[in-house]
């Protein structure tokens, strides 16, 4: 007689381990996991076993394609593409590939014969999964593909301070890893923050918002937008973005509309940090903006004259007066910039014209937005041009001398005549220093030129008579980018970056003209 105690005790061992899990184990409902990818996000439901978490083995394999079965021995195999996780019901273990993978509990089966394993099973199937699987337990979230979702998390804080009263305003601190620029807007009763990104890891703790009438609550309201809901107290914001470590911070001082009126109460001031400020401050705010009254934005081309086109039908004509109506609406509401555009419509503006607007409206700033084109459709990237003016050309500027003129009263007064061909030329210097800012804001979100920033001939900026620039945002000629262009996502993103540029540009005019009265203002 030949006795085979292996295979007898393994189906002994599945027999009781089923009749234990049916009889013992105390099951329970758990939020589900929200699972993430480019086709949008689906829900795969949890069972709490015990303090454990498990999914469904059939509805992973229906989410997964993946192949089930389970052999005789009580062994589960799932197959996909040819690679396979095995289970045994008895072990916290995956077998992939002969790679040994721990889990937190062993295979469990239902009373319906469905078979349950431990929501950390995911991380075995990313070894034989032809796409990134990441598994955020904490957040009930499953990752698919390289998408963007940083982990957002939010923190608010009551003024510091014994002056301050509860309820008089706060701070809100919401990091983003990794860094994830966010663009903040107020929208009736809610303020909405615009995250770059494909979606958002939420992480709020405590009770964020103990001051009532003040922010209400917090969501995710799109895949990648989050939305306070403010309270009748709620008065005004201030927003700065500052870089710390490897996250992205958004800090959004709140102040409290006054009791005794609807003056807005005084803001805190901003956190100190060694980077500059690229805040901004918002509509009902009392800061005096010196240097930055006026902001001339110029959409080129326009009417007969297309401009660059790509071969989807993209005009650069179309484009440039988008972005500049983006780009004006965000400054116009969050700086109290009053700003220009040389055309507001689909019209034919000559170049002198356009100069005439930001010179006559007496501008402090003349922003002028274009899109590339090459015969050479790999070509790609944004630049930043300012103008070119030869030595002689510079040399006979310096050389003008100011001219009395009589005076209404009598007498007469001195006046510096600026010929209009060469009115940059005593702003070159201030131009410069505002392509490198842009150059900055630009990195790591707008696809640069390998020469981002160039000075040419351009007459459009020769004639300006403050800081001026021109702006290729990309080449509508490279397939790729011209699809990029195009989109809502990346031009909200650039409008963001030009913004952020204007507000450090504006600080960075403050303080020269602190430090130096004479030079800095106009």
């Amino acid at each position: 007689m030949r006795f085979h105690p292996p295979i007898l005790s393994r189906a002994t061992l599945a027999l009781v381990f089923v009749a234990v899990v049916l009889v013992s184990a105390v099951i329970g409902q758990s939020p589900p996991l929200s699972v993430i990818s480019r086709e949008g996000r689906r829900s795969l439901a949890t069972t709490t076993v015990g303090d454990q978490e498990f999914v469904a083995l059939d509805d992973l394999a229906a989410m997964f394609q993946l192949s089930v079965r389970e052999d005789g021995l009580g062994a589960i195999t799932a197959t996909y593409k040819g690679r396979t996780i095995v289970l045994t019901p008895d072990q916290p273990l995956a077998s992939v590939s002969g790679r040994l993978v721990s889990l937190p509990a062993p295979p469990r089966r239902t009373a319906t014969r469905r078979w349950l394993v431990p929501d950390e099973f995911i991380r075995a199937l990313t070894l034989v999964y032809d796409t990134k699987l990441d598994l955020r337990k904490p957040s009930h979230l499953v990752v698919v593909g390289d998408l963007r979702v940083p982990r957002v998390q939010v923190r608010y804080e009551p003024p510091a301070g014994s002056g301050q009263a509860l309820g008089s305003g706060g701070r809100l601190t919401i990091d983003a890893t990794p860094p994830a620029p966010g663009a903040v807007a107020r929208e009736g009763d809610r303020l909405t923050v615009k995250f770059d990104a494909d979606a958002l890891d939420l992480v709020a703790t405590g009770a964020l918002f103990p001051q009532p009438g003040l922010i209400q609550s917090v969501r995710v309201a799109d895949p990648a937008t989050l939305t306070f809901d403010l309270g009748p107290r709620f008065g005004t914001f201030k927003s700065t973005n500052v870089s710390v470590d490897a996250s992205a911070r958004l800090v959004i001082d709140v102040a409290a509309q006054s009791p005794e009126s609807t003056t807005p109460a005084q803001l805190p001031a901003p956190p100190a940090s060694p980077l500059p400020d690229l805040g901004s401050l918002l509509p009902g705010a009392t800061a005096n903006f010196t240097s930055i009254r006026t902001i001339a934005i110029d959409p080129g081309h326009g009417g007969d004259d297309e401009g660059a086109r790509s071969g989807a039908g993209v005009k650069e004509k179309d484009l440039a007066l988008a972005v500049a109506r983006k780009l004006k609406a965000a400054v116009e509401t969050r700086m109290g910039v009053r700003v220009l555009l040389t055309r507001e419509d689909d019209r034919a503006v000559s170049i002198d014209d356009r100069t005439a607007v930001a010179n006559n409206g007496k501008a402090d700033l003349f922003i002028s937005l274009h899109a590339n084109a090459s015969l050479r459709p790999a070509v790609t990237g944004a630049t930043i041009s300012t103008a070119f003016f030869d030595d002689q050309s510079q040399s006979s500027a310096r050389e003008l001398a100011p001219e009395r003129v009589p005076a209404a009263g009598g007498g007469s007064r001195q006046i510096e005549f600026v010929p209009w061909q060469v009115a940059q030329i005593p702003h070159l210097r201030q131009s410069t220093a505002l392509a490198m800012i842009l150059e900055q804001q630009f990195h790591g979100r707008i696809p640069l030129a390998s020469r981002a920033v160039e000075s040419a001939p351009l007459r459009v900026l020769e004639s300006a008579n403050m800081p001026a620039v021109l702006i290729e945002m990309g080449y509508l000629t490279n397939v790729d980018q011209a699809r990029l262009l195009a989109g809502a996502d990346f031009q909200n993103t650039l409008v963001q970056a030009l913004f952020d540029a204007v507000v450090r540009f504006r600080d960075a005019l403050d303080d020269e003209h602190r430090e130096n009265p004479a030079r800095g203002g106009r």
